[in-house]
Parts: C-alpha cells; structure tokens; sequence
C-alpha cells in the first residue's frame, strides 16, 4: 500500500549535532547537520515551510536536512517566529531569517563556506525574499521549492486557506505595503534563484512560480519543473523527485 506523501510531516531525522540560538526567542534557533565527510564547499541554510503558521516547525524538515548533510553538506536548518507567535507574521519572520543567517556565517562549523538557501512552501517565499535583499550578495544562490511566490495570486486564489493575509496582516488593499515588501513578484533577485515546483502539485500551484520566473525572465532566474511529486515529494528523500533538489544545490555548488 503506497503512504500518503503527507506524511512526510510526521517523518523524522536522527537529533542534529546541536541546536544553537541566534535570538531570544524560544523559536529563534537553528539545527546543525553535519556530513561524515565535507565533500562540498558550500553550507546548505534549509527554512521549512508549513504556510508560516506555528503548528509546522523545522521538525518537518530534519529528513530533508539530513539527506544534504549525507550528499557532504554542512547544514543549517533555522526555526523562525510564526504567525500568531509573539513577533512572528510580517516583518518578524522574515527579519528571523536574516537573523540566523547573520548568526550562521559566524558558526565555525557551518559558517567558512558560501550559503544557499533552501526553502519549501512558505519558506520558498522566505528565501525569494532573501534573494532580493541588499545582504543577499553573501550567498551563493537559493532555491525555492513549491514557494509561494506570488503572494497576491496566492491570496486572491486562497491558497493555504488565509494564511496569506494572516501573515501578511490583511489583504492586498488593507496592507499594500506589505505585499510590496515581501511578495517576491515584485523583488528582483540579486543572486541566483532555482526555483523547483511538481506540475501536480495541489497544495501550492505550479502556476506560482511559472508566473514567478515570467516576471523575473533571465539567467537569475531558472525554473525546474518536475512533472510529479505533489507537494511533498521535494522534501522527502525517498520520492524520486528529491533527486531534482539535489541536482539544483548541486547546481549552486559547481
């Protein structure tokens, strides 16, 4: 009987070497994986998806991490404020993601190598949103897989049931500053932007980041369609999709 590709939700990696906080916040660390052997010069920064909201955290994503760390990755996988969490929601979340990034090159362990960033669902928006920032000229590349990459689209279509305007604190009309700042349409990369998505996927439609990579057309850009997988596959190492993540960091790392 074939599993539901949900559950890679519940699904989880061996403990990470440590957890180090870059905040005081509860929510404001991250996980450090660690390869056998350093075959890679680049560290990958995972940020999990889940729709920003607090019931998802980087648990979810440890099998995802541990599977870089296995291809000679030194890894990083940050937790970040929420929606609903005090100082979570728009701006904080994604003030968490430069914040541990921040924190990351520090790191000793995690920090002597250029980064690129891996984020899945709503952490796809969170890294597309760290490619177009002035910082930004730090890192390696990133890669959005399934992101929510048109944050308007998303809202006016109701993807992930209100989670837009809960994060985000409302509509385009009731909150136009910040649907400018965080909504990737309207952000230009100033580093390479991967962006993988499967065709079938129901959760998050392909046709966000299809309109993602029109709107920002050129060699910055490069979408990756993966013709199955839903939503989940990209982050599971056992669905053959996963194979397209790893051929894009790969990509970066070249």
């Amino acid at each position: 009987m074939a599993r539901d590709p949900i559950e890679v939700l519940d699904e989880r990696a061996a403990p990470p070497a440590r957890t180090t906080a870059y905040g005081e916040h509860a929510d404001q660390v991250y996980d450090v994986r660690l390869p056998a052997r350093t075959t890679r010069g680049l560290t990958v920064v995972v940020v999990h998806g889940g729709f920003w909201r607090p019931e998802y955290d980087r648990a979810h994503a440890s099998r995802q991490a541990q599977a870089f760390a296995d291809a000679g990755y030194p890894v990083a996988v940050v937790e970040y404020r929420r929606t609903g969490v005090a100082g979570g929601g728009w701006p904080g979340t994604a003030e968490d993601v430069r914040d541990a990034l921040v924190a990351i090159r520090r790191d000793p362990q995690v920090g002597g190598s250029p980064a690129v960033l891996v984020g899945h669902s709503a952490g796809g928006q969170l890294v597309a949103w760290a490619a177009a920032q002035p910082w930004a000229h730090g890192l390696r590349g990133v890669v959005s897989l399934a992101g929510v990459l048109d944050l308007a689209r998303g809202q006016a279509t109701d993807v992930g049931g209100g989670a837009i305007d809960a994060f985000l604190g409302g509509t385009p009309e009731q909150v136009p500053g910040a649907y400018a700042a965080a909504d990737p349409m309207g952000l230009s990369p100033n580093v390479p932007a991967l962006v993988v998505h499967a065709r079938d996927d129901d959760v998050v439609p392909f046709e966000l980041s299809e309109r993602y990579a029109a709107a920002h057309h050129g060699p910055s850009v490069r979408l990756r369609p993966v013709a199955d997988g839903g939503h989940y596959g990209l982050i599971d190492p056992e669905h053959p999709a996963f194979a397209e993540v790893l051929s894009a960091v790969d990509l970066l790392a070249s």
